[in-house]
């Protein structure tokens, strides 16, 4: 039987997502604002006709873990597969800065520094998919975490990142920490996606407690 996080996009569109996605039989995708992100029910869908109700002529969408096949006039562009990380056991959290939800009225902080060091998959309203958080040091967003992806049981820490001027303050250990621990106490699993490339973030997500579950196929799909 497949796992919710082996369909990750049609997992969440199909549920705690189900209120915001735009669907055309077996296909579903988030609203272009929310995120770019599409997903398909299973690799055998008929998805041409759907493809082409759901992508605007030359937009770009973002498949994970299931791709099905690509009727011509479309380009399928397949990337690295992802790492695919989970966490089981709550972990220790540092000492540090408080740490703040993130709402409306944060919304230009967030914008501007997911646009600096996150900048490709967050949208005008990403926010809406989940609860975000984040440190703030000398009036400035130094740091934030959220939640995006999900399905029962499991939820997906996502846009991890920190302002450059404040870089080697443990802000994203602390953050993911936090969060990871207040979704685990929730009897919730946490999992998040890195870039094996991204060797840094991947050894600290290690080092605290997550655990690889799989290597996850991730594609752009492009309309001509």
């Amino acid at each position: 039987m497949e796992h919710a996080l082996d369909n990750p996009f049609w997992s969440a569109l199909r549920t705690i997502h189900r209120h915001v996605a735009v669907e055309a039989g077996d296909v579903a995708r988030y609203p272009a604002d929310h995120a770019p992100f599409l997903g398909v029910a299973s690799a055998g869908v008929e998805a041409a006709g759907a493809f082409e109700a759901l992508v605007a002529p030359g937009e770009s969408v973002y498949l994970l873990g299931v791709a099905p096949e690509i009727p011509p006039g479309w380009t399928l562009q397949a990337f690295r597969p992802l790492a695919q990380m989970v966490c089981d056991v709550p972990m220790e959290v540092a000492d540090g800065p408080g740490i703040v939800p993130l709402t409306e009225a944060h919304r230009a902080d967030v914008l501007a520094l997911t646009a600096l060091v996150y900048p490709h998959y967050f949208r005008e309203r990403t926010m809406a998919l989940g609860r975000y958080f984040g440190i703030y040091q000398d009036g400035r967003l130094a740091a934030m975490i959220g939640e995006r992806l999900g399905a029962d049981g499991c939820r997906e820490m996502s846009a991890i990142c920190t302002h450059p001027d404040f870089n080697g303050r443990g802000h994203a250990r602390r953050l993911t920490a936090w969060l990871s621990n207040d979704t685990l106490a929730r009897g919730v699993q946490p999992f998040l996606h890195v870039s094996h490339e991204n060797t840094r973030a991947k050894a600290l997500y290690e080092q605290m407690g997550y655990r690889i579950r799989r290597d996850i196929g991730f594609w752009s799909l492009r309309r001509a």
